[in-house]
């Protein structure tokens, strides 16, 4: 019973990752996307990241994010496994 009750847990603590939406672009995703899909993302910081892009081309890699204002290295950390950057020629 122990046993089960232990894989019970292990597997509970795996439906945050799993209910986990996948990547997410940050030179297609639109503003809704960025704040739902991204920890620490909110409508303001979605936006800033759209206005970054629009005002700079499409991001180079996903750690390019930290050159939004308001965009730190936490935020980067805490979301990098879920972000990519397509190339600039697939997000046109």
């Amino acid at each position: 019973m122990i046993r089960i009750a232990k894989q019970l847990l292990a597997t509970l603590a795996l439906l945050p990752v799993i209910a986990w939406a996948g990547p997410v672009d940050l030179n297609t995703a639109d503003a809704a996307t960025l704040a739902r899909e991204l920890k620490g993302i909110g409508p303001a910081r979605a936006e800033a990241i759209i206005a970054w892009r629009e005002a700079n081309g499409p991001f180079k890699s996903p750690e390019d994010i930290v050159l939004v204002q308001g965009i730190g290295e936490r935020v980067l950390e805490d979301n990098r496994a879920h972000l990519t950057a397509s190339a600039a020629d697939e997000s046109e």
